[in-house]
């Protein structure tokens, strides 16, 4: 051996002597992953958090976290001579003045849209293919609790520059703190320091921002691999693929290999990005004056659909014991969000209990063959885009010359009746799309070949399936109703009546199916008279 393969094997060597280290790589390096384009939304995520991490830090050696007022006499040439705070001051000065600064804030800034964006499209997959059943009901809370955290994080950062626009959403967040009933002026008075602005509340989430959420989410991202690792990937249905075994490719050298080519693309996106399209131009908004408010102001999309719940919320307040609360505030900005993401959490304890199903579950559902769980998704997903929708509904309003108060009062219509409407129709497409797959499987592939018949009839000639497509197509379970009767041995009636028939009437709604080819219809398709 050379001296450049001793050396290495030496070092390994005495580690291995020392820890033994070499049983515990050789096991989890050959550990195989499953292949396929949808796990790629959790390495975009990872991906984009490293980013954040190392264009963050970049930052920090330039940004000054104070409230202190200044005079800005930096490279900008339209706000010199203006008062504003240092922070305003030091974002500036690493915009126009700092070699890179621009190019590094902007990346930042999209790694965080790009950070947030495939966190919710990971989710959706992880929902809409029953990943989150058990034994992975904990890693799914870890992802809804990444997910809150992000958006929190998100608001964090862009209000760090304390330019008008950030600081019109810092006012917004004093009113939701101020709306908790009792309470709620003395936590804002406790968040900001004394009155709005003050100076305390930069620093403050400053330190939050680069310190307190960044470990958190270190600890559940850590903890959500761990999981990930120890309770093996799921894996989409197919041949040669059960609920007891992976069909992929090893650790080392393919995925390690694979995933470290797909990290720099993921970077040369994003760097891309932050170099030709221009993202929170703070610069345009100026220093944040609390009389004043800039026309159409936004937040980044994950935080549009409170800002358009808060938007559409009826004025409506109550006066009691010396007290407000103010409903339109405390519904849209505290209640609402907390009804929506806290059945999101416990959902797969919600569906396990609906079902009766207490197995574990290795191979993903196709979306089409659970179609109250799709229909559900679905229609938490108008709710969302309604309410995003009417976030931005001064600009819509301004860009096709139509009345804000009709994209108000369509928002409020709309925000109950699509998410039903959505419900229903896509329950029917999914039933729909298992009717297609049936008669894919009995009568095969339409070939468009047209042949006539002896008596002069044309038929169009139907290619059989594989038996692996038709495995594919058919392998997946389609559990009845669950059974909840209401008295029992003895005939006495169980407590808990109605509980008992709510659960009933979602199991039958969840147990609406078209029933898969029995094996003796496809039997009787297997002579190769398709047609």
């Amino acid at each position: 051996m050379s001296l450049k393969e001793t050396v290495p094997a030496a070092v390994a060597n005495y580690v291995d002597e020392r820890t033994g280290a070499a049983k515990w790589l050789k096991k989890n390096l050959t550990k195989v992953f499953p292949d396929h384009w949808s796990f790629l939304l959790g390495e975009i995520v990872l991906y984009s958090f490293i980013i954040l991490l190392a264009t963050g830090t970049f930052l920090t050696f330039w940004f000054d976290p104070s409230s202190k007022e200044v005079i800005y006499n930096g490279a900008y040439e339209p706000l010199k001579g203006l008062k504003m705070s240092a922070a305003y001051e030091s974002t500036l000065h690493l915009s126009f003045d700092v070699r890179g600064g621009l190019l590094m804030r902007q990346i930042h800034h999209w790694a965080a849209i790009i950070f947030m964006a495939a966190m919710i499209i990971h989710l959706l997959r992880v929902y809409f293919t029953g990943a989150f059943r058990k034994p992975r009901e904990f890693n799914w809370v870890i992802g809804i609790g990444l997910l809150t955290l992000g958006i929190i994080e998100g608001f964090l950062g862009y209000s760090l520059p304390d330019d008008l626009l950030s600081g019109t959403g810092i006012r917004i967040t004093e009113a939701i703190i101020q709306a908790f009933p009792v309470v709620g002026s003395y936590l804002a008075f406790f968040v900001f320091g004394g009155g709005f602005p003050g100076e305390a509340f930069i620093p403050r989430i400053y330190t939050v921002h680069v310190l307190l959420l960044p470990g958190i989410f270190l600890a559940l991202i850590t903890a959500h691999l761990m999981l990930v690792w120890y309770q093996k990937h799921t894996q989409y249905p197919g041949p040669g693929r059960t609920e007891k075994n992976v069909v992929g490719y090893p650790l080392m050298p393919i995925y390690m290999a694979k995933a470290g080519g797909f990290f720099f693309v993921v970077f040369g996106v994003i760097a891309l990005l932050g170099a030709v399209a221009s993202i929170n131009p703070v610069w345009l908004y100026g220093p944040y004056t609390p009389g004043q408010i800039s026309a159409g102001s936004q937040p980044d999309f994950y935080m549009g659909w409170i800002d358009g719940l808060v938007r559409m919320a009826p004025p409506l307040e109550t006066h009691a014991f010396g007290h407000t609360i103010s409903w339109n505030i405390l519904l849209p900005g505290l209640i609402v969000p907390g009804l929506i993401f806290t059945p999101m959490a416990l959902y797969p304890w919600i569906e396990s209990w609906i079902t009766g199903d207490k197995r574990e579950h290795h191979l993903l559902d196709r979306p089409r063959n659970v179609p109250n769980r799709t229909a559900i998704g679905a229609a938490v997903m108008m709710f969302f885009f309604v309410s995003l929708l009417n976030g931005g509904n001064d600009l819509i309003a301004t860009h096709f010359d139509s009345s804000i108060n009709h994209i108000m009062w369509f928002a409020r219509i709309g925000l109950f009746v699509l998410p039903v409407l959505t419900f229903f129709i896509t329950k029917r497409i999914c039933l729909s799309l298992q009717r297609a797959d049936r008669d894919l499987v009995l009568h095969g592939r339409e070939t468009g070949r047209l042949v006539r018949l002896p008596h002069g009839e044309f038929v169009e000639v139907h290619e059989p399936l594989s038996k692996e497509k038709i495995w594919t197509l058919t392998s997946h379970e389609q559990q009845g109703a669950l059974e909840v009767p209401e008295v029992d041995a003895n005939g006495v009636a169980r407590p808990g009546k109605l509980k008992a028939k709510l659960r009933a009437s979602w199991s039958a709604s969840n147990a609406v199916q078209i029933a898969k080819p029995s094996a003796k219809e496809l039997e009787s398709h297997e002579d190769g008279s398709h047609h």
